[in-house]
């Protein structure tokens, strides 16, 4: 595993920026496997800056998200087809055909079912994006008794409501299950880029990255993966 310390949020954000636009220049049809929720945000940002300055070229990228809260819609603000739309989609020239994010109003075995049908029609992920979570969930891959393997519906933690209320009005509005990629699809990745800044992360990634690999701390398995970049700052990683 690669670690990059950046000075602070908006430096880290630069540099995965950087690390994703690279990807898509070596590969202009890449597959980028994507996460929703703020750390992300700053990247995306720089994303859309290089394309308006004409340094970079999506027309051929496929992207396929992480998860979906279940009961949601594309039209829901709350939802993460929306959050992508507006966060990146509608200022690049990304075809909509080509990114994917789980059904979220589909029953769990039609809805889990047929992502893993795109992802295995789409050949794989080049490289995947992730955040990661105060109890070192992955995508909606919570603290469990063994890893999970491909997309499932999962009970979301009471830490993981309470830590994703902030994005509604109130956290009885928050869906209490969710439809994510599970870590078998996210360990076949060619290459993993996770982000994780703040003081408040600092535990979990000394967890998750220098403590056991164990599916009580999900991201802990990343430790096997043979090309991972962790970026973060100071606060985080000094």
């Amino acid at each position: 595993m690669r670690v990059y310390c950046a000075k602070n949020y908006e430096e880290a954000s630069t540099l995965a920026a950087d690390l994703i636009a690279a990807q898509i220049l070596l590969k202009p049809d890449s597959v980028l496997g994507l996460a929703t929720g703020s750390t992300p945000i700053g990247a995306y940002q720089r994303l859309i800056a290089k394309y308006e300055a004409g340094e970079l070229d999506l027309s051929q990228v496929k992207t396929m998200n992480l998860d979906e809260y279940r009961g949601l819609d594309s039209e829901n603000p709350n939802g993460y087809r929306y959050f992508m739309n507006h966060q990146l989609f509608d200022h690049v020239n990304i075809k909509i055909e080509n990114t994917n994010v789980p059904d979220g109003k589909k029953d769990p075995a039609q809805a889990c079912g047929e992502y893993d049908a795109i992802l295995e029609r789409i050949g794989g992920i080049d490289l995947q994006l992730l955040g990661l979570g105060h109890n070192g969930h992955i995508g909606f891959n919570e603290p469990a008794e063994e890893f999970s393997k491909t997309t499932h519906c999962v009970d979301l933690s009471e830490s993981t409501i309470e830590a994703n209320a902030r994005f509604f009005d109130s956290e009885d509005q928050v869906p209490r299950q969710a439809y994510t990629m599970g870590i078998q699809s996210i360990m076949q990745a060619k290459m993993i880029l996770i982000m994780a800044c703040g003081a408040d992360k600092k535990e979990i990634v000394k967890k998750a990255f220098w403590g056991p690999i164990c599916p009580q701390v999900p991201a802990s398995v990343l430790q096997l993966h043979n090309n991972v970049i962790l970026v973060g700052d100071e606060a985080c990683l000094g």
